[in-house]
């Protein structure tokens, strides 16, 4: 799911992703199809794509759901390992041909074995393009139901402009259609800030950079970093500028790696790295998977941690058809990078600050009605664990968190206000109707008059003010 939705997001395309899951014969085996109207592979590419652990497209600095070629062939390697079966792929880029392929990895040697001639060539009259992957793995699918429907519900909404289908083993069809067709603008690669450079990454720059002195290998590789700059930093670190980057001795790298962590004339990264959803599709997707009475979304501005750029998106809805969480728990949805995190919730840097914040400020009872959701969108997310389950508790991305929340709250305290002023304008205006009409019989039979006055038009006024509260 998540290489489809990166194979079409990156390219500007609205998503169309089938997944079915079929049961096999045997008890607890499946068949899964993934379906996708991405990119596609091109054919020189597709057996290691599928077939080579640690081979990706993603080796780059924007922000991707994956990075290292790992997800997509775990999940096929956990399929030969449990069914002892091959993985069939069909991928075109949009040409009058389409490649099939059925695969195995060799684990000892990590490299695709090929099987049944190759790679063969089909015809592809619509100009389709896109992927379709297939395979067996054995499962627990009524255990796992729950998460997996509620995988694909958060997905919907992080998505609004995805349209999601999937078909259980029971055969039970379930359909997310998109509610629009405005796509958040994709991320653009940039070169490392370097306060996130590590060893490996500055010798990697090094072994592919074709400049001769150290001080233009260091301003034309790495972020935001201009020829004047790279000369201060170098005067820092105590390295001759005019030194060949290729020349430099492990530990000199070492040096220059340390020094560029501690140099804070650095301008921070810019964003243009990020592609975060936006307040207004969040909005839009919340509203279409989960009907609130109210909801509000914000984006808080670009910041950083340790060189690495980030941004913070949270929204709050209210009422509608929100359920109330069980007893001592909080509506909480979670995401990085478009993903949702099922996992580990308390273990989360956002449920920490949610449970520092005083919400009763607010008029906020967060163990009601009330979803948060709070997205975070980096180049490199601090994630605690390799699952990538929960988010660590950096102080940068807290601070974020925390005020997007709280703007969040007070725009819903505000509702909630005008929500509470209405209701007893209500209530008085209720009762004035119930009992002015016979305050005026009797006022009229007290002053002997022939007939009450009309209070029609004092009604008419009470209308006027309910419904601008």
């Amino acid at each position: 799911m998540e290489n489809a939705l990166d194979a079409c997001e990156t390219h500007g395309i609205l998503p169309d992703i089938f997944v079915r899951l079929t049961p096999e014969e045997r008890v607890n085996v499946y068949r899964i199809r993934v379906e996708d109207n991405g990119c596609g592979v091109p054919k020189e590419y597709i057996a290691s794509a599928f077939g080579r652990v640690l081979f990706g497209s993603k080796y780059i600095l924007r922000q991707t759901r994956g990075t290292f070629g790992l997800g997509g062939k775990m999940a096929i390697l956990y399929g030969q390992i449990t069914t002892h079966s091959p993985v069939k792929i069909i991928t075109s880029t949009g040409g009058p041909t389409k490649y099939f392929c059925e695969l195995m990895i060799d684990i000892q040697h990590n490299k695709p074995i090929l099987r049944r001639g190759g790679i063969k060539a089909l015809p592809n009259p619509t100009y389709w393009h896109g992927t379709i992957i297939e395979f067996t793995f054995e499962g627990d699918y009524s255990r796992a139901k729950p998460r997996i429907l509620e995988y694909f519900r958060q997905t919907a909404i992080i998505l609004p402009y995805a349209n999601i289908s999937f078909i259980d083993p029971d055969g039970i069809f379930y359909r997310f259609e998109r509610a629009t067709t405005e796509m958040p603008k994709p991320p653009q690669e940039v070169r490392p800030h370097p306060h996130g450079v590590d060893v490996e990454l500055f010798k990697r720059l090094i072994k592919r950079t074709r400049t001769k002195r150290l001080v233009d290998f260091i301003s034309t590789s790495f972020h935001r970093v201009g020829r004047r700059t790279a000369y201060k930093f170098l005067r820092f670190a105590r390295i001759n500028p005019r030194k060949d980057p290729k020349s430099l001795k492990p530990d000199e790298i070492v040096k220059i790696v340390n020094a560029m962590r501690r140099f804070n004339d650095f301008l921070p990264p810019d964003a243009s790295c990020l592609s975060p959803i936006g307040p207004s599709l969040l909005e839009k997707g919340i509203v279409k998977e989960l009907k609130p009475e109210f909801v509000v979304a914000v984006q808080r501005k670009p910041s950083a941690y340790s060189g690495h750029p980030f941004i913070v998106e949270a929204a709050i809805a209210y009422g509608g058809n929100i359920s109330s969480p069980k007893s001592g728990e909080i509506n909480l949805f979670r995401y990085a990078n478009k993903i949702p995190l099922l996992y580990d919730t308390h273990s989360d840097v956002s449920m920490k600050v949610i449970r520092s914040i005083k919400w009763n400020r607010y008029k906020i009872d967060i163990s009601s009605q009330i979803a948060i959701f709070v997205h975070i969108v980096s180049t490199k997310v601090p994630y605690k664990t390799v699952g990538k389950e929960y988010i660590a508790d950096r102080p940068e991305i807290a601070y974020e968190i925390e005020w997007a929340l709280k703007t969040c709250a007070r725009k819903l305290k505000l509702y909630l206000t005008k929500k509470e002023r209405r209701a007893a304008i209500k209530k008085k205006i209720n009762i004035l109707e119930r009992y002015l009409p016979k305050i005026a019989e009797f006022a009229t039979e007290l002053a002997g008059k022939p007939t009450p006055p009309d209070v029609s038009r004092l009604f008419r006024g009470f209308a006027r003010i309910e419904r601008e509260g």
